[in-house]
């Protein structure tokens, strides 16, 4: 299956915020990620459909709405879990 990707406005502004290398290593594993969840993407703990994907030090929290990926945070790994 491939899935749509949506970002919420708050995350497009965190991603370009970030430097453009961990953008573009953000941008290919978002690319993976639609075929499939093909990337490093767990779910996260205590929630029905929200899911990680790792990038690096960078995470990218998401939403799974039907066939569609809705990227709801984007930032550092030791910042973006609180």
């Amino acid at each position: 299956m491939r899935y749509q990707v949506e970002f919420l406005p708050a995350a497009l502004a965190q991603l370009r915020a970030l430097p453009k290398e961990a953008r573009r290593l953000i941008g290919g594993k978002i690319d993976r990620m639609r075929d499939d969840l093909a990337a490093d993407v767990k779910k996260l703990q205590g929630f029905r459909n929200k899911y990680r994907l790792r990038a690096g030090n960078y995470r990218v929290l998401f939403e799974l709405e039907g066939g569609t990926i809705v990227v709801y945070d984007v930032g550092d790994r030791k910042d973006i879990y609180e």
